[in-house]
């Protein structure tokens, strides 16, 4: 992989870091990332500006990558407009349709849409991406290697898988580290330490996501291997999988959360 070019990121959160720790790994020429609480800069190759109106006159960004709250969006986006035509707009904001992003920066604006997840911060994310008209094989290429930085990538056609893909992976750890927090919780109601409870846990989750990484096997498979007959695991398992536990829940919730992310367009 080559070097990644110069990289214009409007918003410095969580993601917006990740992201921008990943790009300095693959060795970034140079970056200017725009947020009002003014960060520190996390080294010499990256310049932390206030606003819009601050980014160093004759910087040419090849990407510009829009990592503000959605809400913001309406407000914030005009003022990259300018690059557009130029850059490629990299959009990691949940639900903004590239339809909706062509009206805030013109209609010459090649806009990739993706949805990252936060396993991102330690390199191991997921991010499903879709190219918008007007996007060359260059500019999806470019994308492609911003978005590898921090993980895994995939890329689809139909702009509206976006909404489920956000749903899913999107919030996705969010379910995970539920589970992890109950698990904890469960277990202190049993009697087991706190501290104890909280190590097995976290443990379990994060050891049965590596196992899960590492296996060729299905998730099914590998949730039967753990399952002997008549034994414990069977016994917890027919409470969970009752049709009412996390079967519906599990589809009520990504049916929300997918709901959600078209809502957000408007």
């Amino acid at each position: 992989m080559s070097a990644i070019p110069p990289i214009l990121l409007v918003g410095f959160g969580k993601m917006g870091g990740a992201m921008l720790a990943g790009w300095r790994e693959r060795g970034l020429e140079a970056a200017v990332a725009v947020d009002p609480s003014l960060p520190p800069s996390p080294g010499p190759e990256v310049t932390v500006v206030a606003d819009a109106a601050a980014i160093p006159a004759g910087f040419a960004p090849a990407a510009v990558v829009l990592a503000v709250k959605p809400q913001s969006a309406g407000e914030a986006l005009p003022l990259y407009a300018r690059y557009a035509g130029s850059a490629v707009m990299l959009s990691i904001m949940a639900g903004r349709t590239i339809g909706g992003l062509r009206g805030l920066l013109g209609e010459r604006a090649a806009i990739v849409r993706a949805m990252p997840n936060t396993p991102a911060a330690v390199r191991q994310g997921i991010t499903v991406a879709c190219a918008g008209p007007g996007v060359s094989a260059g500019q999806r290429a470019l994308c492609d290697d911003l978005l590898a930085a921090i993980g895994k990538v995939a890329w689809v056609e139909d702009e509206g898988l976006i909404d489920p893909v956000t749903a899913v992976s999107g919030g996705g750890p969010a379910y995970v580290f539920l589970l992890a927090e109950l698990l904890e919780q469960a277990a202190m109601e049993q009697g087991i330490p706190a501290d104890l409870a909280r190590l097995m846990a976290r443990q379990t989750v994060a050891g049965s996501g590596a196992l899960l990484a590492a296996s060729t096997e299905d998730a099914a498979t590998l949730r039967r291997n753990v399952t002997s007959p008549k034994g414990t695991t069977e016994r917890a398992l027919a409470v969970l999988m009752e049709k009412s536990a996390w079967p519906e829940a599990i589809s009520r919730a990504i049916a929300a959360a997918t709901e959600r992310s078209r809502e957000l367009a408007g």
